[in-house]
């Protein structure tokens, strides 16, 4: 699976209710919706640019906070292939692989990468290549790599149980 994009680099700490907002979390439900949300305390432009395969860009802890899975639909739906940070809250991480959004490890290429920078992610061969170079990342495991090219994990066990 390869996935190319602009980066949206942000730093350290973002919180769910940054990516988020908390007072959604109860009052919408149709995934446009939540994806029109998407980043709107942190960055009001991100909604309007976003392209389909753009990557975000993040420093520590991205996703700490709540363990709202808007957290990753509201990325995914707004069209985000991936986020590549220096570090991940654990429950954001597992949302994310949980909704088919990979949550990708490489403090190196967070460095490199600039804001706008155009990107491709392999992430069968755990790879990045942005202008700066080429960046590796410890590879998903074949059952998440599996998880993420079925979209999500309730895809992936739809799947299987049809098998």
């Amino acid at each position: 699976m390869v996935i190319t994009g602009k980066a949206w680099k942000y730093g350290d700490d973002v919180n769910t209710d940054v990516i988020f907002p908390g007072k959604y979390t109860y009052t919408l439900t149709d995934p446009a919706e939540i994806a029109a949300h998407a980043l709107e305390d942190l960055d009001p432009s991100f909604v309007t640019h976003v392209q389909p395969g753009d990557v975000v860009v993040a420093g520590r802890n991205w996703g700490c906070g709540s363990s709202r899975e808007q957290a990753a639909t509201c990325l995914k739906w707004a069209g985000v292939g991936a986020v590549v940070a220096v570090s991940f809250a654990r429950i954001f991480y597992r949302n994310a692989i949980n909704n088919g959004l990979p949550a990708i490890v490489c403090p190196e290429a967070v460095t490199a990468l600039q804001p706008g920078q155009r990107l491709t992610i392999d992430l069968s061969g755990a790879k990045i290549n942005c202008p700066a170079g080429v960046y590796s990342f410890d590879p998903f495991p074949p059952s998440v790599q599996q998880i993420l090219a079925d979209g999500g994990l309730i895809p992936h066990l739809r799947k299987s149980m049809t098998k």
